[in-house]
C-alpha cells in the first residue's frame, strides 16, 4: 500500500514542531536575559539598575505574550517577532549609550543574542531577513538619538562585527528550515509505516493463529484417523486369523458335524460379525472425522466375553504348550461397555501374553469384582518381558526390533491398541514386568 502525508498531517507536525522551539527561545529569555545586568553592573554601573529593570520587564512581558499566544493558538511568528523587538530596542540602546570603550563587548552580546535566536528558531527565512533589517534600523536610530561617537568609529568598534554576524545567521534558519520540514515529512511516513505494519502483523498474528488451531485440529484428527485405522486393522488381522483357523477345523471334520462342530460353525460366525462391526466403523467416514471414536454402548455379561475369549486362544496357547489355567468368575458380572471393542483389549493382551510367554509356561487368567469394579488379571510367572519393553509397546503404536532370543515378532501394536481402547471406554490397564515375571491388570465399572 502507499503510504502519503497530507497537508493537515504535515501542518499539525509543523506547528509542534515551531511551537517546540519557540517555548525554548522564551524560557531561555524568560531564564537568562536579566542576567546580563551582571555585564552591565561591571561596566556600566550609571545606568545598570535602570537597565535591569528594563530587561525584567521585557523578560516578564516576553513570558506573559508567551501564555497569551498559547491560550489564543495565535501565530507563534507574531510571538517571536515581538521578543526580538523587544530584546532589539534594548540592545541597540544600550550599543549607543555605553562607553566607546564597551561598545566592542555590547555589540558582541547583542550580536550572540541575534545568532541563538537564529540557531533555535523555526519559521521561514524571510522572517530572520526581516528581524535583521529591524536590528540595523534600531541600531542607526539609536546611534543618531543617543551616541555622540562619529560612525566610523562607531562602526569601527564592534558594528562590522555585529553586522556580519547578524548577516551571516540569516542563512542558518533557511537550511534549517528545510531539513526540519524532510525530517518532519520522513517522520511522519514512518509513523504511518510502523501503524500499518502493527496493523498487518496483528492481522497476520490472528490468521496464524487460525492456521495454528487448524492445523492442530487436522492433527489430532489425522491422529485419531490413524489410531482408528490401526486398530481395525490389526483387530481384523485378528479375526481373519480366527475365521481361518476355524475353516480349517471343520475342514478336517467334513465328514461329520458333531457338536464341537457345530460350536467352532458359531465361533466363526461370531467372529465374522465382529469383523462386519468394525469394517463398518473402518469404512464410516463421518465417524473417522470426528474427534472420538463412538462406541456401541450395550449391557452385557463380560465374564462371558472373557470366558469366549480364552476358549478362543487355548489353541494357539496349545501350540506352544501354554497352559491357560481359566479362573474367571461363574458369576454373571454386567458392564455397560462396547461389546467389540472389550472382547478385543482381552483378546490383545492375552494374545501377547502368549505369544511373549516362552514355551512350556502356565499362565493364569482370573477375574473378581473389587470395589465395585470388573478386574480382568493376566498373571505370568515366567521369564519377564522387562519393564522397559513394556513401557515401549503399551505406548507406541508402531512396530518394536525382536530384543531377546524369541522367535515371535514382537509387534506391540495389540497392547497400544488395548491401552487406547480401555482409556476411551472409561477404564483402566495397569502392567508391571519384574523378576516375578508378567502380570497385566484392566478395570471397568461394573453395573452391579
Amino acid at each position: 500500500m502507499f503510504i502519503q502525508v497530507t497537508k493537515e498531517e504535515f501542518s499539525t507536525e509543523i506547528l509542534k514542531k515551531a511551537w517546540h522551539q519557540t517555548n525554548i527561545i522564551v524560557f531561555t529569555i524568560a531564564l537568562l536575559y536579566p542576567l546580563l545586568c551582571v555585564v552591565d553592573y561591571l561596566y556600566v554601573p550609571a545606568l545598570w539598575l535602570q537597565f535591569f529593570i528594563v530587561r525584567l520587564v521585557i523578560s516578564l512581558a516576553i513570558y506573559a505574550l508567551h501564555g497569551l499566544f498559547q491560550r489564543k493558538q495565535y501565530d507563534y511568528r507574531l510571538l517571536l517577532h515581538i521578543s526580538l523587538l523587544l530584546i532589539s530596542i534594548t540592545s541597540a540602546a544600550l550599543c549607543s549609550l555605553v562607553n566607546i570603550s564597551q561598545l566592542s563587548l555590547y555589540f558582541l552580546l547583542y550580536s550572540l543574542i541575534i545568532l541563538f535566536f537564529n540557531l533555535q528558531v523555526f519559521w521561514e527565512p524571510v522572517n530572520s531577513i526581516i528581524q535583521a533589517l529591524v536590528a540595523f534600523l534600531l541600531i542607526l536610530i539609536c546611534y543618531k538619538a543617543f551616541s555622540h561617537y562619529d560612525l566610523n568609529l562607531f562602526i569601527s568598534k564592534g558594528g562590522q562585527f555585529f553586522a556580519l554576524t547578524t548577516a551571516l545567521s540569516c542563512l542558518i534558519p533557511n537550511a534549517q528550515y528545510r531539513i526540519t520540514e524532510r525530517y518532519i515529512h520522513s517522520r511522519i511516513l514512518i509513523e504511518k509505516s510502523t501503524e500499518l505494519f502493527k496493523e498487518q502483523r496483528h492481522d497476520l498474528n490472528e490468521k496464524d493463529k487460525l492456521i495454528d488451531l487448524q492445523y492442530e485440529q487436522l492433527r489430532k484428527l489425522n491422529e485419531h484417523k490413524n489410531s482408528f485405522i490401526n486398530i481395525a486393522g490389526h483387530d481384523l488381522k485378528n479375526l481373519t486369523g480366527s475365521i481361518i483357523m476355524s475353516s480349517v477345523l471343520i475342514q478336517e471334520e467334513n465328514y461329520r458335524l458333531s457338536t464341537e462342530q457345530k460350536e467352532y460353525i458359531n465361533y466363526i460366525t461370531e467372529s465374522a460379525d465382529k469383523m462386519q462391526y468394525l469394517l463398518s466403523k473402518l469404512v464410516n467416514v463421518k465417524e473417522i472425522d470426528s474427534n472420538e471414536i463412538s462406541f456401541n454402548l450395550e449391557i452385557f455379561d463380560i465374564n462371558t466375553e472373557v470366558n469366549q475369549v480364552v476358549k478362543g486362544l487355548n489353541e494357539t496357547a496349545l501350540t506352544k504348550n501354554i497352559n491357560l489355567v481359566n479362573n474367571i468368575s461363574n458369576r454373571p458380572l454386567h458392564v455397560r461397555l462396547d461389546k467389540v471393542f472389550a472382547g478385543q483389549v482381552f483378546q490383545n493382551l492375552l494374545s501377547n501374553a502368549i505369544k511373549f510367554s516362552q514355551l512350556n509356561n502356565t499362565l493364569l487368567v482370573t477375574t473378581s469384582l473389587q470395589a465395585q469394579k470388573f478386574v480382568f488379571e493376566i498373571i505370568d510367572e515366567g521369564v519377564a518381558i522387562g519393564q522397559h519393553e513394556l513401557d515401549w509397546m503399551f505406548d507406541k503404536l508402531k512396530t518394536l526390533n525382536d530384543a531377546s532370543t524369541s522367535k515371535e515378532s514382537r509387534l506391540g501394536l495389540g497392547l497400544s491398541i488395548a491401552k487406547l481402547m480401555t482409556k476411551e471406554m472409561g477404564g483402566e490397564l495397569s502392567y508391571r514386568s519384574n523378576a516375578d515375571g508378567n502380570y497385566f491388570r484392566v478395570e471397568f465399572f461394573a453395573m452391579n
